[in-house]
């Protein structure tokens, strides 16, 4: 067995096995166990890919390059500290009563399928592999939209349900567009929706048929990424859904619709030979980020404004692969790195201080680091992060893509400076009253695991003082193959 069999194959045995189990208990301990080892795994797939390049599985249905890798290990390390999370966060919601026996099982067994389905999309060759895993992500996570079962989780589950239904019918779309390109040109027909092969014959795709196609994949995949107009699930996904699934959608599903897009790019790049794929990339997360930051103000629940910021930041990495200068690819790279970090980091501390107040409503959470100065604390500085202060990483992310777009485009940084500014005073606005407001008698502490948020903060924190030599140059290889040239 290699080391993607196990990749693959413990969050797919953890999806029955924890279907089956009935203690919840016991389930949350395993839900951690299987993660770390899938994380473990995932490790040692991408020291072998590093040390190789390139490496093709199963008779080329699957390969890992940097790219991939990266966005695996990243996958893996973020459910592994969110199931750590999820344990005691999900044990309090059976005490008080939101959630049963049956559905606790339906939730770890969801949590494992979603990120086998995350897992198997990142690590596909094949176009179709990828949209039918994509399908099976949106799918777990209407499951886990719905686990409460009140009206406005039912109403938020089918939102979810019926928009990434509807673009990923558009995806679909795509895909076949592009396997009709590619059919008459790659030589062996069963292989024309192979990322290796069609990046290989790309320049000898017809340019129309490709450009179409890359339309309605923008389409399908940027509703999955967040990308407005097409970002109205998101808001009611993440404020109805157990916080765990939040943080993990937020910090990695929309990273592996937005992967499947900057591969379809490369695609389209080498057929047209023009950046028409990167404009549409820069236009739809310029807007994104622009119509996000101004949301922040008016939100009024606190899982629904950071769902916005998430929208926000998608929306810049979005812009910085569009533009698709070493530097700022090199950029967003690091940026899908600490954001995927922060904000799970955040969602930990929003759920906690959502059990102390009993309420996900802003104005009534109030004084959290006198009634817990560890989540106090912790969402002071997850905001700060997330915010881009300096010397956390996503103030460095953020300088470079701004130098970036100086660089190229000089007169859109005043439109990213200004949104910045207008997203950063939101933020404010709202945590401020939330952590060092008048303690409300009926706020309480409860047990908090505030480890992964902990671990994530010293990451993004250590990744604006200095990024280690080896991720460094892994990023300049995952520069290297989306741009055709490095960085370093």
């Amino acid at each position: 067995m290699n080391d993607l069999t196990w990749v693959l194959g413990l969050p797919l045995f953890g999806t029955l096995l924890l279907a089956l189990l009935r203690n919840h208990r016991v389930a949350g301990w395993l839900n951690v166990i299987i993660s770390a080892m899938t994380l473990l795994a995932s490790f040692l797939l991408a020291l072998t890919v590093l040390d190789q390049n390139r490496l093709f599985f199963f008779n080329n249905l699957f390969f890992l390059d940097a790219f991939n890798v990266y966005l695996t290990v990243l996958t893996a390390f973020v459910g592994t500290t969110t199931a750590v999370f999820s344990r005691p966060y999900m044990a309090h919601e059976v005490e008080i009563g939101r959630v049963g026996m049956r559905r606790m099982r339906i939730y770890h067994s969801m949590y494992q399928f979603f990120l086998f389905a995350m897992l198997l999309a990142l690590t596909s060759n094949n176009l179709g592999l990828l949209w039918v895993a994509m399908e099976a992500a949106t799918l777990a996570t209407v499951l886990l939209v719905s686990l409460y079962r009140t009206p406005e989780s039912i109403e938020a589950a089918w939102k979810y349900f019926i928009l990434c239904g509807v673009g990923i019918a558009q995806a679909l779309f795509g895909t076949v567009l592009l396997y009709f390109a590619a059919f008459h040109v790659i030589p062996v027909s069963h292989n024309a929706l192979l990322w290796s092969e069609l990046q290989q014959y790309a320049g000898q795709l017809n340019p129309t048929v490709t450009s179409l196609a890359f339309v309605f994949l923008l389409i399908g995949y940027g509703t999955k990424v967040g990308l407005a107009p097409l970002h109205n699930w998101l808001p009611d996904a993440h404020s109805e859904g157990p916080t765990p699934m939040s943080a993990v959608l937020s910090g990695l599903l929309l990273n592996v619709a937005l992967y499947a897009l900057i591969r379809v790019k490369i695609i389209v790049d080498g057929s047209l030979e023009t950046n028409i794929a990167g404009y549409l990339m820069m236009f739809f997360g310029l807007l994104s980020f622009v119509m996000a930051s101004f949301f922040l103000h008016s939100r009024r629940n606190i899982k629904r404004m950071f769902s916005y910021s998430s929208i926000e930041h998608m929306g810049l990495m979005t812009f910085g692969f569009g533009m698709g200068t070493p530097l700022a690819v090199f950029a967003a790279l690091l940026h899908m790195t600490v954001h995927s970090l922060t904000k799970s980091a955040i969602f930990v501390t929003v759920g906690h201080a959502c059990q102390i107040a009993g309420t996900q409503s802003i104005e009534h959470i109030r004084g959290l680091i006198k009634t817990q100065p560890s989540v106090g604390w912790g969402l002071l500085i997850g905001t700060a992060a997330i915010a881009g202060f300096p010397p956390f990483g996503v103030f460095t992310s953020e300088f470079l893509l701004l130098t970036a777009t100086i660089n190229t485009w000089p007169w859109l940084s005043v439109i990213l400076l200004t949104s910045l500014a207008v997203a950063f005073a939101g933020l404010f606005r709202n945590i401020q009253p939330m952590v060092f407001g008048e303690q409300p008698a009926q706020q309480v502490a409860v047990q908090a695991n505030m480890l992964p948020v902990v671990i994530h903060l010293l990451l993004v924190l250590s990744l604006g003082l200095v990024i280690p030599e080896f991720l460094a140059n892994w990023f300049n290889q995952v520069t290297l193959l989306i741009t055709g040239s490095g960085l370093l």
